[in-house]
């Protein structure tokens, strides 16, 4: 499932209470998603990481008291004590997620407890609030992330298991959303173009490395939004995701440098040089949609008309999204009336 369609699935599951677990590999976006879509439905979200916590988290804390038999002779008892995030499960009085991040982590002993929690949404005489859903997430097995696996009747009692999928066409509209900078942007979608997924290569290591993925590719975006200095960049993007990746986009940046000016373009849509290689053009699309607003979307589309036609559709596909008020200038009509149906779904 890829991560709008998951957004849709945790809308769906809100509104209906059902309990979701979510499986993905590191670096996909699966505790950001439930985290926007709750913050998106007004919903309050407890996050609670288990394989750090012991039973007694989720079953509360023994306390010694006096309990009188049916006899009438008195001895000596316990009584579990509710704290933390328990206890704000207990006591939420308005839509609340308990959400239990790298649940596969978790010892048996601490899912044993969770499951109760799951199952009766009581434990130890404490109900669970009516207004909670419970929702979950794990990595896979083959992840190395040190997930043992998850008790067969936890499972069961989440009324679907998604595994999450990286989408790049998702996370374009992310990354606008997010100001990513538009040169990570046309990386990204120039190599899927060229048949490789830059946005997510995931690759289990013991060593101290990274590979790309979602959240190492917003990483990168970081960087380059604070303004790394230029001889730290390679070092600090190949730690970030990767040394194939630092490579492939340095290697991009440069070709990047040599296109023509934003103002070199407006000033002269049709004389303004035209990029020579399908990784320039991507780049310079992609720039050109970042910068594009209703004043000036007339002239940057009379140089981009000049581009293959895939490249066009592209340019204003990317230009909507970021900018929604040139739905309404002629240009974007006139676009529309020809290419409406290539668009008309993004």
């Amino acid at each position: 499932m890829r991560p709008s369609q998951l957004t849709q699935a945790i809308e769906f599951a809100l509104i209906n209470g059902f309990p979701l677990l979510i499986e993905g590999s590191p670096g996909v976006g699966k505790t950001a998603i439930v985290e926007q879509c709750c913050a998106k439905a007004g919903v309050e979200l407890i996050v609670t990481h288990p394989v750090v916590s012991d039973p007694t988290d989720y079953k509360g804390l023994p306390f010694p008291v006096k309990h009188k038999r049916d006899n009438g002779e008195e001895i000596d008892a316990a009584k579990f004590l509710p704290f933390g995030d328990l206890l704000r499960c207990i006591d939420a009085s308005r839509p609340t997620v308990f959400f239990i991040d790298d649940l596969g982590q978790a010892p048996s002993s601490v899912q044993a407890a969770i499951m109760q929690l799951l199952l009766a949404r009581r434990i130890n005489g404490h109900r669970v609030s009516d207004k909670v859903c419970f929702m979950a997430a794990t990595n896979g097995r083959a992840d190395k992330a040190a997930v043992q696996g998850i008790l067969e009747p936890v499972k069961s009692r989440f009324t679907s298991i998604i595994k999450l999928e990286p989408s790049i066409e998702d996370w374009t509209e992310w990354a606008l959303e997010n100001e990513m900078p538009a040169t990570l942007i046309a990386f990204v979608k120039w190599r899927q173009n060229e048949g490789s997924n830059m946005l997510h290569d995931f690759t289990p290591s013991s060593d101290l490395v990274n590979s790309p993925s979602p959240r190492t590719v917003a990483n990168v975006g970081n960087l380059l939004n604070a303004g790394c200095p230029d001889p730290l960049l390679y070092e600090m993007v190949r730690g970030a995701a990767g040394e194939a990746f630092a490579a492939e986009f340095l290697g991009f940046l440069r070709v990047f440098d040599q296109l023509p000016a934003l103002e070199e373009i407006i000033a002269d849509p049709q004389g303004a040089s035209l990029p020579e290689e399908a990784s320039q053009t991507y780049a310079v699309v992609s720039a050109l949609s970042r910068a594009t607003n209703a004043e000036n979307i007339d002239k940057i589309y009379e140089y981009v008309c000049r581009l293959p036609v895939e490249f066009r559709v592209l340019y204003m596909k990317l230009a909507r999204r970021n900018d929604k008020a040139i739905s309404a200038t002629k240009t974007f009509v006139d676009f529309s009336l020809e290419f409406g149906r290539l668009i008309v779904n993004n």
